[in-house]
């Protein structure tokens, strides 16, 4: 194979990588505020999917234009979900949280089974197949707009939680959780905002991806997994390490496949989760703990 193909290929990985890291994002961000170790991220991710799958079926909505609606819709299940559900547990021993959180991810999945059937479904937009390209580079429209999109979602978030007095607050949560308590924050509805946040970057990344991948129940586990891969190798907490975690999985995937075999992916993956595990516990990105 020629130096070219090589580089589409990798080209390719980078841009789905890009969703992957906003897919991340949203767990890390749940993670560093309310440490709360969300166990249905991915199965949040597949409700966004169906969601996107239904609003094209029945209407014909592009899920690019359906980007911030669904964003907006999974902000309020999150927000919902942590002040309803979640929050009462946030003080509770890990293993209590661990139970309530895959229990909710059981639920998720059988739901979609029964609403949905086991059947993968697919979008097929007006630029389905087209390409760009540029020079020997031909990359696929959809997967380029989806990397778009996370780019921008993502900047939009750093942005909030940079530039807004929200932001500000919910760092000083996450930084100090006694001493945001003293200043007088509501912490509780801090940790709600935050969870419907991280449940919103879900929202979003799960729109994006029906452009790349077809959508199916079982889908969500897989994401979760793949989700927690990113974080580690990133930095527990760290927005800048899932972004940075995900580019590198995806591309890792995509010349996996090519050199080896399809099936080898998740392989190469977890090999770099174990050298960064040995090599940089704390992740790329992530801070070295005292």
């Amino acid at each position: 194979m020629t130096f070219d193909v090589y580089l589409n290929v990798a080209v390719a990985g980078i841009l789905t990588g890009l969703v992957y890291g906003l897919l991340a994002l949203g767990l890390s961000v749940i993670f560093g505020v309310v440490r709360v170790v969300n166990f249905a991220h991915g199965e949040m991710m597949s409700i966004a999917m169906y969601v996107a799958v239904v609003l094209f079926a029945g209407l014909h909505l592009d899920p690019l234009v359906m980007l911030v609606p669904i964003a907006a819709v999974m902000f309020v299940f999150g927000y919902a979900l942590q002040t309803g559900l979640i929050n009462p547990f946030v003080t509770r021993p890990e293993h209590s949280q661990f139970l309530l959180v895959v229990a909710l991810a059981i639920i998720i999945v059988n739901t979609l089974l029964i609403i949905f059937g086991p059947d993968a479904q697919t979008i097929q937009t007006s630029y389905a197949y087209d390409s760009f390209q540029a020079g020997p580079v031909i990359v696929d429209a959809s997967k380029t707009y989806a990397a778009a999109a996370a780019i921008v979602v993502t900047a939009a978030l750093f942005a909030f939680f940079r530039f807004t007095l929200i932001g500000t607050a919910i760092r000083a949560c996450a930084d100090n959780y006694t001493g945001a308590l003293v200043a007088g924050l509501d912490v509780r509805r801090l940790y709600a905002l935050t969870f419907g946040i991280g449940t919103a970057c879900v929202g979003a990344a799960g729109t994006m991806m029906t452009l790349i991948t077809d959508t199916t129940p079982m889908i969500g586990p897989t994401y979760t997994l793949l989700s927690f891969v990113i974080v580690i190798i990133g930095g527990l907490g760290s927005l800048p390490g899932a972004l940075v975690g995900g580019v590198l999985i995806g591309l890792t995937e995509a010349l996996a496949g090519l050199m080896f075999t399809p099936s080898a992916k998740s392989m190469f993956s977890f090999a770099i989760l174990v050298l960064v595990l040995l090599f940089r516990p704390q992740g790329i990105l992530g801070k070295r703990m005292a």
